[in-house]
């Protein structure tokens, strides 16, 4: 029996989409899912939610639930993490509020920029005890990671534990393909597209439908109105970032408007009202977002912990057909998140890079792609150089590192000076105080 552990699984949500791919994986519907999470309530929801969908699919498959985490990772063949540090309330909350006193403002703060910084600095240490458990008790176990900032999760995770097999997992590819057979009224499954760089910067290199490039269709369509069409999967944001950088650099970006908008210096201005309205810009974003899903949440909780049993489909999540292929050895192709061992030579060796990666018993192995056009390598640098400087700050425990690489980040560097973005730093790291490692704490900087 295959035991898969879900660090994590008070998300209910994305644990229901994880855990019914599964039971609808032959080589995956008997196994034995640990769910674990430090919230008891959640956890009792999530438990119930898996139960009711083996009842519904009936298979052999049992749950454990755990608020113990090396209880839940012993023995484990997967491990699954997805988990926020601190919570939407108070450390997201933090993460917009404080820099909104300088002007700074952000959408999602979950990658780049001083939120995404931020959230790295909380999220790698556990990631790294995640690690160091891993090792002992299921060393041979594959980590399938999804939480947030996710290259600089995978490039720290690399850093600290070379033989850890992991992969950093997301779904903007699949998304993104969505979008674009929407706007171009193509079945999605017809798509065939190549992809490469960094998470939530990475670019289409080829876009077809049945031979023919769809990039000429995309260009004219955006120059004349007609695409974007309209939200799709985020209802508050048209799309039009994406278009516009694509519009400027040739290629389309994989992650969504709402997330590149803050990724790079052009959209996010003070005093420029006319840039977020002409290009439909959802300025907090991620605490809306947070906000709606807690109204909501205690209503969807009763109707999925009810009892009944769970209708089961399938997600578009790679994770339960990258474990079935590793179990089967049966080939797969899922973009993965992987430190750059020159599958992309245009990028520095060891930053998280996401490639398309071929999948069987022998694990996750990244293809190699080298013709990703410079004024892409240039954009994806900006990114990386954010990252490597968080990484160092954690791996050297080095209080400065935070600084510079807010200093270094493309939208903070764009609103703030030199000595505005080092006082928001430290008031951001006062404020997180209780959720960081001691040597983080400004002091440690002086």
């Amino acid at each position: 029996m295959t035991k898969i552990a879900f660090v994590g699984a008070g998300s209910t949500i994305f644990m229901q989409n994880i855990v019914g791919d599964a039971l609808l994986t032959p080589s995956l519907s008997d196994s034995h899912f640990a769910l674990m999470d430090i919230d008891p309530e959640r956890l009792a929801e999530s438990e119930a939610v898996a139960k009711a969908m083996i009842r519904s699919v009936g298979t052999g498959a049992t749950v454990t639930t755990h608020t113990d985490r090396r209880a839940a990772l012993d023995g484990a063949d997967f491990v699954i993490t997805a988990f926020q540090v601190g919570g939407y309330n108070p450390c997201t909350v933090t993460d917009f509020e404080i820099p909104k006193q300088y002007g700074l403002r952000q959408t999602i703060a979950d990658t780049l920029g001083v939120g995404g910084i931020m959230r790295g600095l909380r999220t790698v240490p556990v990631l790294w005890d995640v690690a160091q458990d891993m090792m002992q008790l299921c060393p041979n176990a594959t980590l399938l990671q999804y939480v947030n900032p996710m290259a600089i999760n995978t490039w720290a995770l690399a850093e600290q534990f070379p033989a850890l097999k992991h992969v950093g997992l997301c779904h903007s590819v699949q998304n993104t393909v969505e979008e674009l057979a929407h706007d171009l009224d193509l079945p999605k499954d017809d798509i065939r597209y190549k992809v490469a760089g960094v998470n939530h910067v990475a670019f289409f290199l080829r876009l077809e439908h049945k031979g023919r490039d769809l990039y000429p269709a995309l260009r004219h369509g955006y120059a004349g109105g007609q695409i974007p069409k309209g939200p799709l999967l985020m209802p508050r944001c048209p799309n039009k970032v994406r278009y516009e950088v694509m519009d400027h650099l040739g290629y389309f970006c994989t992650e969504s408007s709402e997330h590149l908008a803050e990724y790079v210096p052009w959209f996010i201005k003070e005093g420029r009202q006319d840039l977020i309205d002409q290009f439909g810009i959802p300025l907090d974003e991620y605490p809306t977002r947070c906000e709606e899903q807690v109204a909501n949440w205690k209503e969807q909780a009763k109707t999925l912990t009810d009892g009944r049993n769970i209708e089961v489909k399938r997600s578009h999540e790679f994770a339960a057909d990258l474990m079935n292929a590793i179990v089967t050895d049966t080939p797969y192709v899922a973009y993965g998140n992987l430190p750059n061992t020159g599958q992309i030579p245009q990028l520095p060796l060891g930053a998280a890079v996401e490639t398309p990666c071929l999948v069987d018993s022998n694990g996750v192995q990244p293809s190699v792609v080298t013709d990703i056009p410079p004024q892409l390598v240039a954009l994806m640098r900006t990114q990386i150089n954010v990252q490597e400087l968080t990484v160092r700050a954690l791996v050297e425990q080095n209080p400065q590192f935070i600084y510079h690489a807010a200093m270094m980040d493309p939208h903070t560097a764009a609103e703030l000076d030199l000595r505005q973005i080092r006082n928001l730093v430290s008031d951001l790291l006062t404020a997180h105080s209780d959720w960081l490692p001691d040597w983080c704490q400004p002091a440690k900087a002086a």
